[in-house]
């Protein structure tokens, strides 16, 4: 009687344990739900007329005077490193992805420099993308007096948030000047994309008054770990008019209300009257992306996508999910190509030949609704054309897929494109 007794009570704190982490899975879930935005935009205007719209509802600013210079694949660095060597008072750098190797020991030397030179450097990785900075690399930089911290690192208090990742790569430095894009610290993203081995990828290099957006991303998620806060005029100093080029940053993820990424790209679709070209490395559109790609064709809008097929990505997965809705896509018309030669990294949208954005998102749930990101809404016709450019370049050596073979394609490859969509929101 006693075992039986211990087996009920034992079932019965089994079942209310399981009620418990399963009140606890809806609790969290109420709490980062939020609301898809409807992609039905009535409004004439072009894109060159909408920037204060698309600044205000992505919880932003456009601000006019500012330069930017694109910086591809493995070149970037160069600048990057050179710009932190020459840091004078602060030096703020945050991304996901950072693996110990070449690359990675050249930046840790260079931010360790500036350390030891007296400046403040605060560096913020991502907990789970930059595992791979090894415990020498990490003393190093903390030992040269580098403020060290990472981004949800495992741990109960942050039981909540532990599929939240910081996904942003970006650097301030002493607060006049800025980098945003997709490259990340891992030696893949050096060279010039030559083969397999070597990761093409986009990032700009900012001078003028934006800066200070990009330095207001940082700081959201530095204050969020650290509870710091910074003022000065080695963080924050006034800045000039450096240009003639007109920003905005998204970045904000209001509670209750679609994150800024995700509202800014979904707008632009609807907005686009001649032109949409994307590059992005993980492309899974929502439904009602999907469709408003289709009507903006319907409008008469050049709509492209480029993308790594699964020879390409270093996460064939993504692919696979990505494809689930390929059949739709052509059905609406959108011209679909894939680059199997090595991954493009590339974060970029261009409308129109006059408006892009470039950032760290990705097209997809993760990006849109659960990661930390920043894109940048940039009017600009002479790097929206220099955007394309790169399009243009790749896209000659992509296979375009045409529908007739597509929905031809074996069962295997149909089975791992829906298995894999099951999981599209966690890859």
């Amino acid at each position: 009687m006693i075992d039986s007794f211990l087996g009920s009570a034992f079932h019965a704190a089994v079942a209310l344990l399981l009620g418990l982490a399963g009140l606890l899975g809806v609790v969290i879930w109420s709490i980062k739900r939020h609301r898809n935005p409807k992609l039905k935009i009535e409004c004439g205007d072009s894109i060159e007329q909408l920037i204060p719209s698309l600044a205000g509802l992505t919880l932003g600013t456009a601000v006019a005077g500012n330069k930017v210079e694109l910086l591809e694949n493995g070149a970037f660095f160069e600048v990057l490193i050179g710009r932190i060597g020459a840091a004078r008072q602060t030096v703020h750098f945050e991304t996901f992805l950072w693996k110990d190797g070449v690359l990675g020991q050249r930046l840790a030397d260079a931010l360790s420099e500036r350390a030891r030179a007296g400046l403040k450097v605060r560096v913020l990785l991502d907990a789970t993308g930059s595992k791979g900075v090894g415990k020498a690399t990490r003393e190093q930089m903390k030992s040269a007096g580098c403020r060290l911290v990472f981004f949800h690192e495992k741990s109960i208090y942050n039981i909540g948030v532990l599929n939240e990742r910081d996904h942003r790569k970006l650097c301030v430095i002493d607060g006049r000047e800025a980098f945003v894009g997709g490259h990340c610290i891992v030696d893949s993203w050096l060279g010039d994309a030559e083969d397999g081995q070597h990761f093409a990828d986009l990032s700009v290099h900012l001078h003028g008054p934006v800066v200070h957006s990009v330095q207001a991303a940082f700081s959201e998620n530095w204050g969020g770990q650290t509870g710091e806060l910074f003022v000065g005029d080695d963080v924050f100093p006034e800045l000039e008019a450096a240009g003639d080029v007109t920003i905005h940053a998204a970045y904000a993820k209001p509670e209750g209300s679609a994150p800024a990424v995700k509202i800014l790209h979904h707008t632009v679709i609807c907005l686009a009257k001649t032109r949409i070209w994307i590059q992005n490395p993980y492309f899974i559109p929502e439904p009602e992306a999907i469709d408003a790609l289709g009507e903006a064709v319907k409008r008469g809008v050049d709509v492209r996508v480029m993308m790594p097929s699964t020879s390409g990505s270093d996460n064939p997965m993504v692919q696979h999910a990505g494809h689930r809705n390929f059949e739709k896509l052509l059905k609406c018309g959108v011209r679909l190509f894939e680059y199997p030669h090595t991954l493009l990294h590339q974060k970029v949208l261009t409308v129109d030949s006059v408006w892009s954005a470039i950032g760290s998102s990705n097209f997809d749930d993760r990006s849109f609704d659960t990661n930390d990101e920043i894109t940048l809404g940039i009017k600009d016709a002479a790097l929206a054309q220099q955007l394309d450019a790169v399009f243009e370049k790749y896209v000659g050596r992509c296979n375009e897929i045409e529908l007739k073979a597509w929905q031809q394609r074996g069962l295997w490859h149909k089975f791992k494109d829906n298995w894999f969509y099951v999981f599209n929101e966690v890859l």
